[in-house]
């Protein structure tokens, strides 16, 4: 067994006054708490005096600080944390979650984004700050950070104040945001941005030279412009779409469609031959209307026609499964790339999901494994019979068999059944 017990350190301070400043330095960029860093400020001159080098903050205020008198408050320490630093490149504060159930939420003294604290240390920091994090309580007041960070809500041409002030913002997170109508990110430097709109927004421009990871979800953008010459992770998450524009994505490896019906998601877009690892999700297969284009194995193939590993989650499948009449699928050539084959499947009818399997499996000759996760309501009886029939129809392939539920980890429950030919 792991022994828990604490260790105690205990280390005389004249020790500490003779080593070498970068040294100290050293051992307080270490503690990823910067609660700790204030210990050992207190602790020892020697840190104290070396402290003021130091680029990054790193505070959560937890429960107990939160209901302590002896401490001081979260924000007295955090202002006096950053006043006294000589550059700030990382700042993250944040509640912990238990506080969500404990305090006042109309109360401000620990309303991280309001307008009065964020005065007192963001135009300081914001010459050299390179990363970004807040995480606050609920509250019924609006947050006052991104007007603040660009002197606007983000709206349209101010956002070019936003991208002035931050030259070299390396990761960009706004998350649940709204109000966006025509916002234009050009950062030389980004290489993450996530970002998740509530409401309708017009258009996104997005040029990010340096950009390799982008997660975009938005209820109906009108317009959608990327350059990003070294994407590689693109997840798009989308009700409705206008015209997409994709420059430039010669990178682009893994990708990830998301939409009320990925068949017309699909068709915004053209051959794209660099995607290896694709996925494809459908929120609402059941309303789809004979206007939206069909989502086919074929249409896949041919705008990404190297794709290798081809991950189809339940509510694409169910809208592929619509689209599977007698004569089963259009027919493939065979010569597809596909070498791993994953697919969520909810069992509506099982004689249908067969034959839907059994249409994709015949058609692509190349495949090595397939991974099917059954969603967890389905019988074991029914879940073995189709297993059994599967892999005695197809044994040549390796296969890999697992539960998945709308509210919870998917699981493996076997492995590696099946031999390879």
């Amino acid at each position: 067994m792991t022994n828990t017990t604490p260790i105690i350190v205990i280390i005389n301070c004249s020790i500490l006054d003779k080593l070498p400043h970068s040294l100290l330095l050293h051992i307080l960029s270490q503690l990823d708490d910067s609660a700790d860093v204030a210990r050992c400020r207190v602790a020892s001159k020697a840190f104290d005096g070396v402290f003021p080098g130091l680029r990054s903050i790193n505070l959560i205020c937890s429960l107990n600080w939160y209901s302590s008198k002896r401490i001081k408050p979260f924000k007295t320490v955090f202002l006096d944390h950053i006043s006294q630093l000589e550059t700030v490149e990382s700042v993250s504060i944040a509640l912990d979650g238990l506080l969500m159930y404990y305090i006042d939420h109309d109360a401000d003294d620990l309303y991280l984004t309001g307008e009065d604290f964020t005065n007192h240390w963001l135009p300081r920091a914001s010459g050299s700050l390179k990363s970004l994090s807040i995480s606050d309580h609920y509250s019924q007041n609006p947050s006052d950070v991104l007007p603040l960070i660009s002197a606007y809500y983000l709206l349209d041409e101010p956002l070019n104040d936003f991208n002035k002030c931050f030259p070299n913002l390396q990761f960009l997170k706004l998350l649940s945001v709204k109000g966006l109508k025509h916002p234009k990110i050009h950062l030389l430097s980004l290489k993450t941005c996530l970002l998740d709109v509530l409401d309708c927004m017009e258009s996104l421009s997005l040029i990010a030279p340096s950009l390799m990871l982008l997660k975009f979800k938005c209820y109906n953008p009108r317009a959608l412009h990327v350059e990003a010459p070294m994407l590689s992770h693109f997840h798009i998450g989308f009700y409705e779409h206008g015209p997409l524009t994709l420059i430039k994505l010669d990178n682009l490896k893994t990708l990830w469609l998301e939409s009320s019906h990925c068949g017309s998601l699909l068709s915004a877009f053209l051959v794209i031959e660099s995607v290896d690892n694709l996925t494809l999700e459908s929120r609402h297969p059941d309303e789809r209307d004979h206007a939206y284009p069909k989502l086919s194995l074929q249409t896949v193939l041919m705008v990404f026609p190297n794709v290798s590993s081809l991950c189809i989650r339940s509510g694409a499948w169910s809208e592929l499964e619509a689209c599977l009449n007698t004569q089963g699928w259009e027919i493939l050539d065979g010569t597809t790339g596909l070498k791993t084959i994953c697919a969520y499947l909810k069992f509506g009818d099982p004689s249908l999901t067969f034959s839907s399997i059994a249409c994709v499996l015949d058609q692509c000759v190349d495949l090595l494994e397939v991974k099917l996760l059954i969603h967890k309501g389905v019988t074991g009886t029914v879940f073995e019979s189709f297993m059994s029939k599967c892999m005695l129809c197809w044994p040549g392939l390796k296969w890999r068999w697992g539960i998945w539920s709308m509210w919870s980890e998917d699981i493996e429950c076997q492995m590696n059944h099946g031999t390879s030919s």
